[in-house]
């Protein structure tokens, strides 16, 4: 197995001295939570910034299924993050970079305009100019990409994945323990819930 950096490494195609910027301060790696801390049901969701199927669940489905389970505490969404390419693992680290407070706003940005920033020339431009929206500037986005130890902290996200829980696509979703790879309308959500709370 790889070690997280030199996955890294592969995976986009830099040095470790195209990563390394003076200055910058190193932001630990965390998974984001959504929900009741006391929810009686927990649901880990895998995804990544470029995975198509991604977008289309976390823009038509997730917000039904906040509405309806998370927002009514039935359900505690914990998202992790699994970029399946050097572009993912990018914004990944912009994500993490907007804090907690705005995390889950510029999630559903990137995922929004997907089709705009993972298909252009220059993707990291395009990113910057989504998360402007969020109040990131690009010299903020340059210090994300430039922090190795949030870098590696996404990676090792991936890692424990497929590690810990067999994913090996996105998206994936953990609920009890057990895998359920690729993507859930409503409804499944709903019975899994109905199921682990009788």
């Amino acid at each position: 197995m790889l070690k997280p950096f030199k996955y890294l490494v592969a995976v986009v195609g830099v040095s470790l001295a195209a990563l390394t910027a003076q200055g910058a301060q190193a932001l630990e790696y965390k998974e984001h939570v959504m929900g009741a801390k006391d929810a009686p049901v927990t649901i880990v969701e895998y995804a990544s910034f470029t995975c198509p199927h991604c977008a289309r669940f976390a823009n038509d489905v997730f917000p039904e299924v906040k509405k309806d389970l998370i927002d009514t505490g039935k359900v505690k969404w914990i998202y992790r993050d699994y970029p399946l390419d050097g572009v993912a693992l990018r914004a990944s680290a912009v994500a993490q970079c907007a804090g907690d407070d705005r995390y889950f706003g510029v999630l559903e940005l990137l995922f929004k305009s997907q089709m705009e920033w993972a298909r252009s020339k220059d993707p990291i431009e395009g990113i910057k100019q989504t998360v402007r929206f969020a109040g990131m500037d690009g010299d903020a986005v340059d210090a994300c990409l430039a922090d190795e130890e949030l870098i590696n902290g996404i990676v090792g996200s991936r890692m424990e994945a497929e590690q810990k829980y067999n994913v090996n696509s996105t998206p994936t979703f953990l609920i009890d323990g057990k895998t359920y790879a690729g993507e859930k309308d409503l409804e499944f959500f709903t019975d899994k819930v109905n199921e682990l709370t009788k």
